[in-house]
């Protein structure tokens, strides 16, 4: 994720970011500047289109669509930044899940006779959330880890870890219970807080494996595409060769909209403007092992 000063608006206009969309566009901005110069160059030379031409009409439908094309980014930006934020409450959860698990076990078990029970705790605990983060841009880096050999991670056959470790917390959770360590009630207690990691990886994992509908995204692109492939068409006779820096603009803005919609509607991954996820699990490391230690 991106860190930067809101306030500090110069730096936005004349710094570019590697997340910029201007970097991504530029080939094809510099395609549609040569296709407008080339239509341009025809209409005025050739077909010497003028007021009363015939192309001329088209600009009054781009009066008509340039409505609705706005509605549409507008509804596809902010159905992507609900799916970003969403992720980001759902993570802001699991920190304080594991704040609350860490700080009741610690509570419940203490040092003198609990000390091998603590030691699970105290790794199990934030290898959810890195085994969460990897599960979710589905790759596996076991250097992530701390302890593996307590929940097995060497098993290849195990296709969902976070699942896994989950399990082994109740586990051990409900073996302190058979063994007096805790109490019926400290059980119920801890195993609430266990069942909110599964649901808050299952919310992941419902953004995850729900895109846009394709259709939807696919009907938008196609949009911008034709609007933008017709304005030269109806308004070379209102400002000439102006209208190649105009259309590049103009192209600039709208799919830079769905491109920013396109990376944050998987806020899960390494992109730059994606959830900071490994920042925020190095944080539950950290407060789990200062509560526990």
């Amino acid at each position: 994720m991106v860190d930067y000063n809101p306030k500090d608006w110069f730096s936005f206009i004349v710094r570019f970011h590697t997340a910029d969309t201007f970097r991504k566009l530029t080939p094809m901005m510099c395609a549609m500047g040569a296709y407008c110069a080339v239509v341009v160059f025809i209409e005025k030379e050739f077909l010497h289109v003028t007021k009363e031409s015939h192309l001329s009409s088209i600009s009054v439908m781009h009066s008509m669509l340039g409505f609705v094309i706005s509605l549409l980014l507008v509804f596809r930006t902010n159905t992507a930044y609900e799916r970003w934020w969403e992720g980001r409450k759902l993570w802001g959860a699991l920190v304080n899940s594991s704040r609350n698990l860490a700080i009741k076990l610690h509570a419940m078990l203490p040092n003198a006779t609990n000390a091998a029970d603590r030691h699970f705790f105290m790794h199990l605990i934030p290898n959810y959330a890195f085994a969460l983060k990897n599960h979710l841009r589905r790759t596996k880096r076991l250097e992530e880890f701390t302890e593996t050999a307590l929940f097995g991670h060497d098993d290849h056959k195990v296709k969902h870890t976070p699942n896994r470790i989950a399990r082994l917390i109740f586990e051990k959770v409900n073996e302190l219970n058979k063994r007096g360590v805790i109490t019926n009630e400290q059980f119920l207690t801890l195993s609430a807080e266990v069942q909110q990691f599964t649901e808050i990886c299952g919310g992941c994992e419902r953004i995850k494996n729900t895109p846009i509908p394709f259709s939807y995204s696919g009907f938008i692109k196609k949009f911008i595409f034709f609007y933008i492939m017709t304005l030269p068409l109806g308004y070379v006779f209102a400002v000439g060769y102006l209208i190649i820096p105009i259309v590049v603009f103009i192209f600039y803005v709208l799919a830079s909209l769905e491109l920013i919609a396109e990376e944050i509607e998987d806020p899960f991954g390494s992109d730059a403007n994606d959830l900071p996820t490994d920042t925020i699990s190095n944080g539950i490391r950290e407060s789990v092992f200062e509560i526990m230690e």
